[in-house]
């Protein structure tokens, strides 16, 4: 086969995979990490030189993410935001992690193609990859760009690797380790890649010798290093459990329950979630455990018995299990026992195995035609199951609600759909969420502290304040406990709780952007300009694109009597944020009390143009107009405020002025009956005027 026509074959296969994942693009779903990849991250949210190398340099102990270290994926999440990514613009990160998975459906058939010599049963098992519902996760799901990240280096490191094993020279080889090193700088999981090419010497490539496993020894030594990198920022940030914790049986249970449990969900992909618990109780009493130890002791023997004809079946799992095996839960980090996610790079081992097999059926030309038909049919399978699987993930209250449908016991996902009701606006079913979850795990923090803050919403100050403290009894570091107590503190009147509640949340966390501006606003409240302005200009140094904090800036340094500060505070506001209209109000009314008429009228118009039912707006161009002695003008845009809101006593008050001044005094008492209904004092204020 000619080269090209392998390319258009290669093409023709990602096109398919990525029009079965398309869906994904438009997803609104946000999933349990990404508060802290994305919204609360203020290296994310400052795209610069600067926030790359801090991710790069901060090796034992990331400031923004509870966990390991994972640079690569962090500045891939950073350029995306550059790009207009937002939380709630979510597109760019998913056409990234869109155009990754379909670059790595590819890679996928090239590295099949290079071991096995044939593109078909390369690209049909390549299709398989591509469209299979267990990929899905890592594309909507903007936390895991780390996942489809590091997949990609360490394919590539693969390929270049069977390459350099053909003969290819000491180029391919570090082409083979510099794309390793990039692989663990995007996610850590990929360390056991040097096993899995040891593992690919013995089959498929069948050259295992002393020579090999040496040549080897730069792989396992960078390997080693990340290993200890990865157990110390995890275990510092995020927190680690010991294999011992749970008692001698706990390990090899996971193991067993995980072997059957990701080849059940390959080969069966229903039901999939981001959140698969761990079954209660955790022994052989609960039938998904007990399956997985009796399908473990008649899995291991098969494979064992399958050497009599090919090293394929054993070898091909034995290159999944060691590559999945970091994520099995041998160390603890995490409250799920798998996840779809895990299974997207060491998947490759199963991958070799069926493109063996497809291989061996198609020697025979009578059953090609019947495999091809039967491939076709598992591939349009997968990728209905698929399209039905992104279907959840069109917002956060759909994909929690479909994850509760599957594990309702699920804490960090009654969380996680309480958190997104609360944002709705629906406060009394983001509290039966927050209550569900801390029935189920009574000592979670996050969730004492956001149902504090729901409480809050409510009015209920004093049940507000106690869980809040509960909250920081549970967990004395978690900055949004004390946020959410000065929100809570404020809103009941309680100012210099409200102040002590910030500063204390800034102190656990310095790199909190809610925390300089919550501060900056109590401040602001207190009438402490100086230091308003002192907390607005910090929090703008983690989030310089808020424009809401430029806003606040703004009106503090109007307050505070620097009118050519507030004015560049609301013009960079406007700069982020073209359609922020309450800046082009403030902006044209500062511009207003300067003299500066003909650039207020500008403001005006434009702010008209965003929002043409904006009463306030034509009001204030007909005071500006007025300035100018422009009573026509002002004249019709006082009628079009009134127009649009007929109670507005202020703007009937200003149109009966204009008349007074043109002499049209019966208009003016029209003016002046229409206000003695709305405000008596103004109207008689505007009856002197008129005599």
């Amino acid at each position: 086969m000619v080269g090209r026509a392998r390319i258009l074959i290669i093409a023709a296969v990602c096109g398919v995979a990525a029009a079965v994942h398309w869906p994904a693009i438009s997803s609104k779903a946000l999933s349990f990490d990404d508060q802290q990849y994305l919204i609360d991250n203020s290296l994310v949210q400052n795209p610069s030189l600067a926030s790359a190398n801090q991710f790069l340099t901060e090796v034992l102990a990331p400031s923004t993410v509870a966990g390991y270290y994972q640079p690569l994926a962090m500045i891939s999440l950073m350029l995306d935001y550059a790009a207009g990514g937002r939380d709630n613009n979510l597109r760019p990160f998913h056409i990234t992690s869109l155009a990754f998975h379909t670059a790595n459906t590819a890679l996928v058939i090239v590295l099949l193609y290079m071991l096995f010599g044939n593109m078909w049963a390369a690209a049909g098992v390549g299709l398989l990859f591509g469209v299979h519902p267990m990929t899905v996760e890592p594309i909507p799901w903007v936390g895991e760009r780390k996942t489809l990240l590091a997949a990609f280096f360490a394919l590539w490191s693969l390929i270049l690797y069977v390459r350099y094993s053909r003969g290819g020279g000491w180029k391919s080889y570090a082409g083979c380790f510099l794309m390793y090193l990039l692989a663990l700088l995007s996610k850590p999981t990929s360390v056991p890649l040097p096993a899995v090419m040891l593992l690919m010497d013995y089959w498929p490539l069948k050259r295992l010798s002393v020579k090999s496993i040496w040549e080897k020894l730069p792989l396992f030594v960078l390997a080693g290093v990340f290993a200890v990198i990865t157990y110390i920022s995890q275990h510092r940030m995020g927190g680690t459990v010991s294999p011992t914790t749970y008692g001698p049986w706990h390990i090899p249970l996971v193991l067993c329950h995980n072997i059957i449990f990701y080849l059940y969900k390959m080969i069966l992909p229903v039901n999939l979630s981001s959140h698969y618990a761990f079954p209660k109780p955790f022994d052989l009493s609960q039938p998904m455990v007990l399956a997985g130890i009796i399908g473990t002791c008649v899995l291991i023997p098969l494979l064992l018995i399958s050497l009599w004809w090919t090293r394929a079946a054993l070898m091909g799992w034995l290159i999944f299990f060691v590559a999945i095996l970091p994520t099995m839960g041998v160390v603890g980090f995490t409250n799920v026992i798998a996840s779809d996610k895990y299974a997207y790079l060491p998947a490759i081992g199963l991958l070799m195995v069926v493109t063996t097999f497809f291989i061996w059926v198609g020697r025979s030309k009578k059953i090609v035609i019947a495999l091809a038909a039967i491939a076709m049919a598992m591939a349009g399978a997968e990728a209905f199951a698929t399209q039905r699987y992104l279907a959840h993930w069109r917002d956060t209250i759909s994909f929690c609600e479909y994850m509760l449908s599957l594990t309702p016991e699920a804490a960090s996902v009654h969380n996680d759909l309480a958190n997104a009701l609360s944002q709705r606006g629906k406060t009394d079913e983001a509290v039966e969420h927050y209550l569900r979850a801390i029935e189920i795990r009574p000592d979670d923090a996050y969730a004492y502290s956001n149902l504090g803050a729901c409480y809050g919403n409510l009015g209920r100050y004093e049940e507000a304040i106690d869980v809040l403290n509960k909250a920081i009894k549970y967990d004395p570091l978690l900055a949004n406990a004390y946020s959410n107590l000065g929100y809570v503190c404020g809103k009941a009147g309680l100012d210099e709780k409200e102040l002590e509640a910030y500063k204390v949340a800034i102190k656990v966390k310095p790199t909190s952007f809610e925390g300089h501006y919550n501060l900056g606003c109590a401040y602001d409240k207190q009438g402490r300009l100086a230091e308003a302005i002192e907390e607005y200009e910090e929090a703008l140094k983690l989030r310089p694109d808020s424009a809401k904090a430029h806003y606040n800036l703004g009106i503090v340094h109007f307050k505070n009597e620097c009118p050519v500060e507030a004015i560049e505070a609301y013009k960079r506001a406007i700069e982020i944020e073209p359609g922020y209209a309450e800046v082009y109000s403030n902006l044209g009314g500062v511009y207003g009390q300067m003299g500066r008429a003909t650039e207020a009228i500008k403001v005006f118009r434009q702010l008209i143009k965003i929002d043409p039912n904006s009463y306030k707006g034509y009001g204030n161009l007909g005071v500006t107009y007025t300035q100018l002695g422009k009573w026509p003008e002002a004249i019709e845009a006082f009628k079009q405020a009134v127009k649009i809101k007929p109670d507005y006593a202020k703007g009937h008050f200003n149109l009966g002025l204009a008349y007074a001044n043109i002499g049209n005094k019966e208009a003016a008492l029209e003016q002046y009956e229409i206000l003695k209904q709305l405000d008596l004092e103004s109207a008689e204020t505007l009856r002197e005027s008129i005599k």
